[in-house]
């Protein structure tokens, strides 16, 4: 069972988003304002929509925070739909054609929905609005031991910047998520901005839609996260199905991912050697993970997601209502949503990692926790003790 629980609740254009968080040790500081500042980071990026001039996210944190710190107790926040004024008190007009590539028709099958709107509110990308608040609060968490993630963008269709190898120097993150935060793409490398701008471009052009590759990545994590012992106890397994947690995203890779498929054995680990004791990856190839554990290396993930399946150019469909060909009606939407993915994807990175390093250090308190961290055990010589003695089985 999870250490770090959440919920979140409400519909894309209803009157807000509501989510809880439970498991934070007491004593935590909890500051709204940071909150804000990722929510407004949630909602700058090219190739965003028209709702992203409307929404001005705001949190308030109604329980389980005083005097600005957490007391152990569940902690409540809320999202205000600014939205919701043009939908409150007015018809809504019948939605019976699905979507293709949304979750229109299948959860209608599966609910039975007389409307497909009524799937479109709780499918829709609004509720990672919430998430990136709960994540922020976990990003907090996070940093009082010295743990810091962030994001960027790799890929915007065909464009690509080059980056290399995942490095198993946490600087070289925290340098690539600085620069990445001084362009509306998203992008580290400032060479590949302007290509990137591009394709975007291209896209409004064709009046269509455009995917892409964000990289995310976790640095000051100690070694001992997660376990091999279950299936889903695996680090990888959780940040795997975080990612795949947010809409539209396709394909997760760790580290060098799925292009370690080409290579033979010897070029694909991650070499050890020892320095005053310490051991230390030469390279970080498998991104941080070694056997479903934290090695103490930089955690490295990329995730995939596909274009938005609202498009300006018409899709062929079924009006569910007369069972005749109809096209399927366009949703106000992004053009591209890839570089406002890159805090939902750290969100959802921290809220996992949280939950794992207090998986392994329990307690109730912030100094308890503090106190257990300090005793961990290190990936070094003295804290690896071998009675180097031959063993049997019975």
């Amino acid at each position: 069972m999870a250490r770090l629980r959440f919920l979140t609740a409400g519909e894309s254009h209803g009157p807000g988003l509501t989510g809880i968080l439970e498991g934070l040790p007491a004593g935590l500081p909890v500051s709204a304002a940071a909150i804000d500042r990722e929510l407004a980071r949630r909602q700058r990026g090219f190739g965003a929509g028209g709702r992203m001039r409307i929404e001005r996210d705001q949190v308030q944190i109604t329980a389980g925070v005083l005097a600005g710190r957490t007391t152990g107790a569940p902690m409540a926040l809320t999202l205000a739909n600014l939205d919701h004024a043009h939908w409150r008190d007015r018809d809504i007009p019948p939605m019976t054609v699905p979507r293709p590539g949304h979750a229109d028709l299948t959860a209608a099958v599966k609910y039975g929905y007389p409307d497909l709107r009524f799937g479109l509110e709780r499918a829709s990308a609004r509720e990672t609005a919430m998430r990136v608040a709960l994540g922020a609060v976990a990003k907090q968490l996070l940093t009082e031991f010295g743990i810091h993630l962030g994001g960027y963008v790799v890929s915007l269709g065909t464009a690509a910047a080059a980056l290399g190898e995942p490095s198993p120097d946490g600087a070289v993150y925290a340098a690539r998520c600085a620069s990445a935060e001084q362009n509306d793409v998203r992008c580290p490398v400032p060479e590949a901005v302007e290509p990137l701008r591009a394709a975007v471009q291209g896209a409004i052009a064709a009046r269509d839609t455009l995917g892409g590759v964000i990289e995310v990545a976790a640095w000051g994590l100690p070694p001992g996260l997660g376990s091999h012992v279950h299936w889903d106890r695996r680090l990888d397994t959780r940040c795997a199905a975080a990612l795949c947690s947010i809409p539209a995203v396709k394909g997760v890779e760790f580290g060098v991912g799925f292009a370690v498929t080409t290579r033979f054995g010897t070029a694909a680990q991650d070499a050890l050697e020892v320095h005053d004791g310490v051991l230390r990856h030469r390279t970080n190839r498998a991104g941080g993970l070694e056997g479903g554990i934290s090695n103490g290396a930089p955690l490295v993930l990329r995730a995939a997601l596909k274009p938005i399946a609202s498009t300006l150019t018409p899709q062929d469909s079924v009006d569910l209502a007369t069972g005749q060909a109809a096209a399927a009606r366009y949703e106000r939407s992004d053009i591209c949503q890839v570089p406002r993915a890159v805090p939902i994807a750290e969100a959802v990175l921290a809220l996992e990692l949280a939950d794992a390093l207090l998986e392994k250090l329990g307690g109730d308190s912030l100094d308890e926790l503090r106190q257990r961290f300090a005793l961990l055990r290190g990936a070094d010589l003295r804290s690896l003790p071998m009675h180097n003695q031959p063993w049997r089985f019975d």
